[in-house]
């Protein structure tokens, strides 16, 4: 058995998409961005399910199974992995901030913001408590090596 996380990373990133478009479009008011942010939200877009896929598939390559709550026989250190240990909750961030830059619905943002939160202190640290007690030396070398996320 893996960490013990409560959810789905997954599930709970597309509840809160929808969850912020209902709530943004029907209720919050929008604020008019630039044009050229706008179109960096696009670019975010676009990039966000890349960055997904590109996870997943390494998942894949070495016979692993992306769900946080089942065990892992390999620590992932190649590919995407060798830039930022969490990719895909990246990618989920990169989403929800990408929508909020396109679409200007401020109920994007703050999904994004209360989405990293949760990420961070919750999924992400039982992760790599488990990845830690699991892999030892192998990890801790893994984890000063390579950043969370991409800056930080």
């Amino acid at each position: 058995m893996g960490p013990e996380i409560k959810g789905n990373p997954l599930y709970i990133s597309v509840y809160l998409l929808i969850g912020s478009f209902l709530v943004g479009e029907f209720i919050v008011p929008k604020y008019p961005l630039f044009y050229i942010i706008n179109l960096f939200g696009v670019l975010l877009i676009i990039i966000a399910p890349l960055i997904f896929f590109s996870s997943r598939n390494a998942f894949f390559a070495h016979d692993e199974n992306p769900i946080p709550q089942t065990d892992t026989l390999k620590l992932i250190k190649t590919g995407i992995y060798a830039y930022s240990r969490n990719p895909i909750y990246l990618s989920f961030i990169m989403f929800h901030f990408g929508m909020f830059l396109t679409f200007e619905n401020v109920m994007y943002f703050l999904s994004s913001i209360g989405l990293f939160i949760w990420l961070n202190y919750k999924v992400i640290s039982e992760e790599e408590l488990f990845l830690e007690n699991k892999f030892k030396d192998e990890f801790i070398r893994y984890r000063q090596s390579v950043k969370k996320w991409i800056l930080f």
